[in-house]
């Protein structure tokens, strides 16, 4: 699913690449989704990238291919299935019943909430459980949810009210969405990037400023590896 401004840049850059044969500029998206800074338009981007519909070719001015596109824009439906082709004659027999599939779910804390937004109170209480697919779960470790509070992540798909899978770790690398624990009060959901000796902890909605703090402010609680919405 994907936000009203990430659906926007989508369809310019669409428009862009069937009548030039090339995408806009940085400066043309902000301009036409009239956005204050281009770091909008990398965010949005970053997050068209991650979820399959566009793809950055390095090395390259302008590079960026549209992989497919959401049916409101003319994209083909998705409907989660492949057919499977079987070449023969009908068999003589009735086969046997299918096998039903077995979905491996395992129950995880609900941490309580985390701020997408402005930082709340450390989490620390578990609240509920909530069940999510193993395939979620990123390797080995330990592993717990979060419900988001807030809208500042929003244009990477994360919205308010949605549960965060989160893999423990004191570690990230620069681009990754993290829980970040403030001066040991405060734990908010960001983009970690590293500058030098500072923190800098990123929103994913340009109406909120990139907070950049000493790297001893700044503990690294774990690293986004999945998401559950409800309707």
């Amino acid at each position: 699913m994907l936000t009203k401004k990430q659906l926007d840049l989508l369809e310019f850059i669409h428009k862009r690449v069937q009548r030039d044969g090339v995408p806009p500029s940085f400066d043309e998206m902000k301009l036409a989704l009239d956005l204050r800074s281009k770091s909008g338009i990398h965010r949005l981007i970053t997050a068209l990238e991650e979820r399959g519909f566009i793809r950055r070719l390095a090395h390259r001015a302008r590079a960026i291919e549209i992989v497919k596109l959401p049916e409101s824009l003319g994209g083909e439906p998705s409907t989660g299935f492949t057919p499977r082709v079987i070449d023969g004659d009908r068999p003589d027999s009735t086969p046997a019943a299918a096998q039903p599939v077995e979905i491996h779910a395992i129950e995880l804390p609900v941490m309580g909430r985390i701020a997408a937004g402005v930082p709340i109170a450390a989490i620390s209480e578990v609240s509920h459980n909530v069940a999510v697919p193993g395939q979620m779960l990123s390797g080995s470790g330990h592993h717990y949810a979060l419900e988001v509070k807030g809208d500042s992540m929003i244009d990477a798909g994360i919205n308010d009210g949605d549960v965060v899978v989160i893999r423990e770790t004191s570690t990230a690398d620069n681009g990754d969405i993290v829980v970040a624990l403030v001066e040991d009060q405060e734990a908010t959901l960001k983009r970690f990037f590293r500058r030098g000796n500072a923190i800098a902890l990123e929103a994913a909605n340009p109406a909120y400023e990139t907070r950049v703090l000493p790297d001893d402010k700044v503990k690294v609680q774990g690293r986004l590896v999945g998401l559950i919405r409800t309707y």
